[in-house]
């Protein structure tokens, strides 16, 4: 039996319009709208087109958008002093900083000057400590987890006492989607499991999982016989493996690969998240929520 494909562009859409609803009803009600600015040093090309889609889906939105570029030349202190005035302007909801920065600026100190009820990627300390403690401590989730535990709930399977076993221990997704979905909350109470590459027999770990989250990094990490028949195979893992020539453009492309083996692996799980078009398109949309719920907990209707 083929596995139930988690379509990303499918459930991402879906939100899209349930934001844009929100948004429109908190226009007519409280005539203001979620204000986001996107920082970009520099000129990096997978920054831009990055920028270029987070901007796209905010304007789509009814957001204000503001896309604030700065030269790479930008000192320390002039980017720091730039997050000071988005800090202080009550029509910014959300403040993100695009990474990398330049080698001359300390990448931890920029993020950490952005206000915490700004801070719309959830990667600030006191937001990491918010979602530790869990409850009505949490402010913003980081957007891919919770863009995964979006993916999990509205593919209809079951999180509360599933076996969940999150392969990787990244401070971006394995660690934080683990503190998700162990909270005692609407879709998490699972028991967790963290595991990695450096872990003694992982595919004991694996094959015991109700649901599987692959965020390692390494392609064709998780082997097919890794997996219980019938688990959800939540693949965060995007890796370029090479390139072909598009048959549309004819250009060349990079070719992608998970860090499951997805053709096989879908003969087995029940449910299952594509690469691309899985994980992937969560992450926006996640910041988009973010940012309507800056702006609700400004208005005090969060």
């Amino acid at each position: 039996m083929t596995a139930k494909l988690i379509k990303g562009t499918e459930i991402r859409d879906e939100i899209l319009k349930e934001l844009k609803v929100e948004v429109d009803k908190i226009k007519e009600e409280h005539g203001v709208v979620p204000g986001l600015v996107t920082i970009l040093v520099g000129e990096d090309p997978a920054s831009i087109s990055y920028v270029t889609s987070k901007i796209r889906t905010a304007q789509n939105l009814g957001y204000k958008e503001i896309q604030d570029n700065q030269s790479v030349e930008i000192k320390e202190e002039e980017l720091l002093s730039l997050i000071d005035k988005y800090n202080k302007d009550d029509s910014i909801h959300g403040i993100l900083v695009q990474l990398p920065l330049p080698k001359h600026i300390d990448e931890k100190k920029i993020l950490n000057a952005i206000d915490p009820d700004k801070d719309v990627d959830g990667f600030h300390p006191v937001n990491v400590g918010r979602l530790m403690i869990g409850g009505g401590e949490v402010k913003f989730l980081p957007c891919t987890p919770a863009g995964i535990q979006e993916l999990i709930v509205r593919s209809g399977m079951e999180i509360e006492g599933a076996e969940v076993v999150v392969v990787g221990r990244s401070n971006i997704v394995g660690k934080p989607i683990a503190n998700i979905l162990l909270q005692k909350a609407k879709g998490a109470n699972a028991t967790v499991t963290v595991a990695h590459t450096r872990t003694k027999d992982l595919a004991f770990h694996c094959k015991r999982a109700d649901i599987l989250v692959v965020a390692a990094g390494v392609p064709g990490l998780v082997k097919p016989e890794w997996i219980k028949p019938g688990a959800c195979v939540i693949d965060v893992g995007v890796n370029r493996v090479g390139e072909k020539i598009s048959e549309k453009t004819g250009k060349k492309i990079a070719i992608l690969k998970g860090d499951v083996d997805f053709d096989e692996a879908k003969e087995i799980a029940g449910y299952i998240t594509p690469v691309p078009g899985g994980v992937g398109p969560m992450t926006i949309t996640m910041l988009m929520r973010n940012t309507l719920r800056s702006l609700k907990f400004h208005l005090g209707i969060a």
